[in-house]
Formats: C-alpha cells, structure tokens, sequence
C-alpha cells in the first residue's frame, strides 16, 4: 500500500504549482529558467554579538525541486542565484541569501518536493 501522506503531498504541490504561483525568472550565472513559484515570507530572528535580537523578513519563493534545472541536472539553490518576479509593470530582482548563519532555502515539506528559497530585494528594473 502506498503512503497515503506521500500522495497527499504530491496532490497538494500539484494544486499549489496549478492555481498558486506565477512564473519567475531563476538566473545562476548567465543562464535563465522561467519556473512557477508560489510567493511567501520568513520572519528570522537573528541576535548580533552584543545580543540584540534583530527582525529581518524575507520574500521566499516556492519552487518544486524538479523544477530548478541548471546545465542538464536538477539542483539545488545557491546564495547568489538571482529571481526576477514581474508585477506592475515592474520587474523585481530578489538575490538568494539569508541573514545571519540562516540557510538560503529549505524543504517545505516533508518528501522534498519542494525548495522553500529565502531572498532580498536588491534592484527594481
């Protein structure tokens, strides 16, 4: 018997890609993919050397792990790695990073199916 969560975790990225995304641009390099990515936030707490705790919010993107395809192999997000996002007639540059000793992404579920890719804003073109 197959694991029912598993399939159920499948159908529900399944919706999220269908009727929860947009297309962005994912650029590494010189190189460019156009994948459907489902927009969120993380809220980190990070406290400096002195011990002050510091908020910073990043604009994360949901991305099927299948997705990210980069010189003929699936791969994973690195710091660095730029995402385009278009809206209003204004395109969005958002830069792969994470403050702090935070990672850049992370699985948001369980099957790793999908990367959960933290990013700043850095440029409006």
């Amino acid at each position: 018997m197959a694991d029912l969560l598993e399939w159920a975790s499948a159908w529900l990225d399944g919706m999220r890609k269908a009727h929860l995304s947009r297309y962005v641009t994912y650029q590494r390099g010189e190189e460019l993919i156009y994948v459907p990515a489902t927009v969120g936030r993380t809220v980190f707490e990070v406290a400096d050397a002195y011990g002050v705790v510091e908020h910073s919010e990043s604009r994360d993107f949901l991305i099927a792990a299948a997705d990210l395809f980069f010189g003929g192999a699936v791969t994973l997000p690195e710091r660095g790695d730029r995402i385009r996002e278009t809206q209003d007639g204004k395109v969005y540059v958002y830069e792969v990073m994470a403050p702090g000793k935070e990672p850049e992404w992370r699985w948001s579920d369980g099957y790793r199916r999908t990367l959960r890719i933290h990013t700043k804003q850095v440029a409006i073109e």
